[in-house]
C-alpha cells in the first residue's frame, strides 16, 4: 500500500492492482485511497484475472473480486449522502474535453446507452465506454448525472 501511495505520485499514468489474500475492510480502503486501481483476491480463477486486467487496461476499468465489491457497497450504503454537488460558476468543458467526447457527452444527455452511442458514432461499445471514462476524469465526476448537470448549467446541450 505504501509502495502504491509513493509510485503514484512518481508515475500518475501507471495503474496499480492489488492480487492479495487479503480481505479486511482495512486494506481494502487503504490500498483504493492509496491509489489503487482494483482490489483483486487471489482464489479468483486465472482467466477471471486476465479479464480484469484487460479490462483495467482498455477501458480503465476498477475490476474487484465480487466479495471485495460487495464489502465496497456495503460501506458505500451506510455512508451519509452528500448534500447539494456544488458545481464551479465556470468550467471550460470545451477546453477540457475533446470533440469526440463532446460528440459522446451530448448523446449521454439525450438519454443513448453505450451500445446506441456507439453505433450513431460508429464505434465500438468499449470506444464508447473509454470516452466516458476520461470524460468523467477530466470533468472530476463520477456519475452520469453529474455529467448532465454540467453539461446542462455549461449549455453545452
Amino acid at each position: 500500500i505504501e509502495t502504491i501511495r509513493i509510485s503514484q505520485t512518481l508515475y500518475p499514468g501507471v495503474k496499480f492492482l492489488i492480487l492479495t489474500v487479503f480481505d479486511d475492510d482495512d486494506k481494502i480502503f487503504e490500498a483504493i485511497k492509496a491509489g489503487a486501481s482494483g482490489y483483486l483476491l487471489k482464489d479468483e480463477k486465472v482467466p477471471v484475472i486476465i479479464g480484469w486486467i484487460q479490462e483495467l487496461i482498455e477501458i480503465g476499468g476498477a475490476p474487484m473480486s465480487p466479495r471485495i465489491a460487495r464489502k465496497a457497497m456495503n460501506l458505500l450504503m451506510n455512508q451519509p449522502p452528500k448534500q447539494n454537488l456544488e458545481l464551479p460558476d465556470y468550467l471550460p468543458i470545451q477546453d477540457e474535453l475533446s470533440n469526440r467526447e463532446i460528440e459522446v457527452l451530448k448523446l449521454l444527455v439525450d438519454g443513448l446507452d453505450y451500445k446506441a452511442t456507439a453505433e450513431k458514432l460508429f464505434l465500438s461499445h468499449h470506444t464508447v465506454r473509454k470516452h466516458i471514462a476520461n470524460i468523467y476524469n477530466k470533468l472530476h465526476i463520477s456519475s452520469k448525472g453529474q455529467a448532465i448537470k454540467l453539461a446542462t448549467k455549461y449549455k453545452l446541450i
